[in-house]
């Protein structure tokens, strides 16, 4: 492709070119696939940018509430088309956590206007209500023809179908993947900085245009939004979104996928390739082909080389070839870029390894949070001072924890350090412990306060201790309240829990109104000196042996 001012240009291009190609694979009901050409998805977006250009929407910030999928991919490219600036969201479920969250940010954006699907449009509107936006204009892009502009005004040139004119410093998306959900932040996402992430992103996974490149990945998210969506769009291939929830939650969907639909490029955290490992069984695998897999880049959390070895091992039998699963980094938070270990330094990306506390470069070998520089990197966050730390050129800070060696970095957790936002990375996801412990207080009798943590530093297997007011309580009782307390974490965050110790009271929250840190909790547990009524622990995480390092 020849030179473009920004991303729209490039897709609108792309779609003349490959006009009969598949840009979409979407999942049906029942096995089967959708299959969306170019022309039809560009058709769609043209329409939704029209709509958009009506309402004068370029520049201003337009919510996307849509479930992963050929509306929601018109949607996003009808944004980018029209100038104006994407805020992805969950698609309504019943989770609160998600509402207040999705409530929270199109507060924080002052969105003007909504793009959804009409299985979303009531309660979509019903959410905004509780922010006061009664008002706003919303459409349902699954009811608009490709063809209809719906101009509110009949002097709405029909034919004006061009993208609006934006620089490489135009904003384009808010993506909001930090913060708690009654405090969310949206990181800045420039024109430029999508154009500089796709052949950063063909270099990291040795894409294609005839790669499929799929997954599970949360679309309101820039591994999931940028990787499996716009990059394969950009390439010219085939974008195969599929459904979170199902696939995190059996991750042995998500392989028979990879082989239903021929993928060929992926995305997963290191949880969701060793709870493969560990719970595929040969009759479940006996009737995948994963030959047909290229990459298998396990980033988004710390990456276990026993987790890599025992997934090809696990996997070979289905066809999985030796160099196909590929450590990498994507960072915790929304610069849209992913590095894969021996694939090469990313073009004009800077990754340094930073002491937080003194701001200097470590040596090789000695941790600390990575710091990111470049074309790439988003900015900062929406309505925020800067992220960056001009002091030292400009670097953006993560969050991540890391360590430098051999010209790679790798992940080794989460850092709280400089007073950046208390999260954990579970399951690929960032997850905060106060959204979990405020939720778990609303199950009622008989249960207290909680504490959550992760088995690692900031990332790996969810533990939570759940204070219960029960006075000998049977085995069955207690287990009970366990799997009340697990069902609570996985419908309200798609998120596992590796650990439930229910405690008495006293143990979490002290005399007064003083909780224990979850510092403290989280070192008390890994030396085993917790005294639960009750635990129950997941497969990949064990319980701690008395008197345990932390």
């Amino acid at each position: 492709m020849h030179r473009h001012a920004n991303l729209a240009e490039a897709l609108m291009d792309r779609a003349m070119l490959c006009a009969t190609g598949e840009a979409l694979v979407h999942p049906a009901e029942g096995g089967g696939e959708q299959r969306i050409s170019y022309a039809a998805l560009d058709a769609h977006a043209r329409a939704v940018a029209a709509w958009l250009r009506a309402r004068d929407a370029p520049g201003r910030r337009v919510l996307l509430v849509l479930d992963p999928g050929p509306h929601a991919a018109a949607a996003l490219l009808g944004c980018l088309y029209a100038g104006a600036v994407a805020v992805p969201v969950p698609a309504p479920t019943a989770s609160r956590t998600e509402a207040e969250r999705t409530a929270a940010i199109a507060k924080d954006a002052a969105v003007d206007l909504v793009l959804t699907e009409t299985a979303h449009a009531t309660e979509t509107s019903r959410r905004l209500s509780l922010i006061g936006r009664t008002g706003i204009t919303c459409l349902a892009v699954d009811g608009l023809r490709p063809h209809a502009h719906a101009a509110p005004h009949a002097h709405a040139a029909a034919a004006d179908t061009t993208p609006v004119r934006t620089t490489p410093d135009s904003l384009a998306l808010l993506a909001y993947d930090a913060g708690p959900a009654t405090a969310p932040r949206g990181a800045l996402i420039t024109h430029g900085n999508l154009l500089a992430a796709m052949p950063a992103l063909r270099q990291a996974l040795g894409t294609g245009r005839r790669s499929r490149i799929g997954g599970w990945l949360p679309r309101h998210h820039t591994p999931g939004l940028i990787g499996q969506l716009l990059h394969p769009l950009w390439l010219g291939a085939t974008a195969v979104p599929l459904p979170g929830r199902p696939h995190l939650a059996d991750p042995v969907a998500w392989l028979r996928a990879l082989s239903r639909h021929g993928i060929t490029h992926t995305v997963a955290p290191d949880t969701c390739y060793a709870r493969c490992a560990a719970e595929a069984t040969d009759e479940q695998l006996a009737g995948l082909d994963l030959s047909r897999l290229r990459t298998a880049l396990n980033a988004a959390e710390p990456v276990s080389a026993a987790t890599m070895a025992a997934f090809h091992r696990r996997c070979a039998a289905a066809g999985l070839r030796p160099g196909t699963l590929v450590a990498g980094y994507a960072p915790a938070q929304a610069a849209p870029f992913l590095t894969a270990e021996g694939r090469g330094p990313v073009p004009g990306l800077d990754l340094r390894v930073v002491d937080p506390a003194t701001r200097r470069r470590q040596p090789d070998g000695v941790a600390g949070e990575i710091w990111a520089r470049g074309p790439a990197v988003a900015a900062g966050h929406w309505g925020r001072t800067p992220d960056t730390e001009s002091a030292a050129g400009g670097f953006l800070r993560t969050g991540d924890l890391g360590i430098a060696g051999d010209g790679e970095i790798r992940m080794t957790g989460r850092t709280h350090e400089g007073g950046l936002a208390d999260s954990l990375m579970v399951d690929g996801m960032t997850l905060h412990p106060q959204d979990v412990e405020r939720e778990l207080l609303r199950c009622g009798r008989p249960f207290g306060s909680a504490r959550v943590f992760c088995a690692g530093p900031g990332t790996g297997p969810l533990v939570v201790v759940q204070e219960v007011r029960t006075a000998g309580g049977s085995h069955a009782v207690l287990a009970g309240l366990a799997g009340r307390v697990r069902d609570r974490v996985a419908e309200e965050f798609g998120a596992a829990a590796g650990g439930v110790l229910l405690v008495r009271p006293g143990t979490v929250r002290r005399a007064g109104s003083h909780k224990v840190s979850r510092a403290t909790l989280r070192e008390q547990f890994l030396r085993g000196e917790v005294r639960p009524l009750y635990q129950d622990f997941a497969p990949l995480l064990h319980e701690p042996v008395a008197g345990g390092a932390a």
